[in-house]
């Protein structure tokens, strides 16, 4: 399996290979988001499938697929550097602040949040080289969407 994630990761991969690592990616830095307040509801799975389909353009049982895979490769991280780096070769700077929105989306999805979510959206934004205020606002037009 880790040689597989490796080559999901590695730089020097085509076009269509880093497009699957960032799709990879993407699902599971939305599922540590999930899990970081230790309850992976089932709204922020469906909520997950939802960001996948729509972002991926692919069928239910592809998002599952490609959840299952995230969740597995989640399960296996020691930490989130991994997928904030394919996603930030994979997504344009103007792009990634998209990101945050999805993140946000999952963690308000059980209408709780935790100081382990927050903790885990400034990480990313500093990872990503988003600031502070454009994660506040992408909270918002999510919070917005979501009440």
């Amino acid at each position: 399996m880790f040689d597989s994630l490796t080559r999901l990761f590695r730089s020097e991969e085509t076009a269509p290979e880093r497009e699957i690592a960032g799709s990879l990616a993407l699902a599971a830095l939305l599922v540590e988001a999930a899990r970081r307040d230790d309850d992976y509801a089932p709204a922020e799975r469906t909520a997950i499938l939802r960001i996948l389909m729509r972002e991926d353009g692919v069928e239910e049982n592809d998002a599952e697929t490609l959840l299952q895979q995230a969740e597995k490769a989640q399960d296996e991280a020691v930490d989130v550097f991994r997928f904030t780096h394919a996603l930030k070769e994979a997504t344009p700077f103007e792009d990634r602040v998209s990101i945050l929105e999805d993140l946000w989306d999952v963690i308000l999805t059980d209408g709780e949040r935790a100081y382990e979510e927050d903790h885990l959206v400034r990480k990313v934004c500093g990872l990503l080289g988003i600031p502070d205020r454009d994660s506040g606002l992408a909270r918002a037009r999510v919070e917005a969407r979501q009440g």
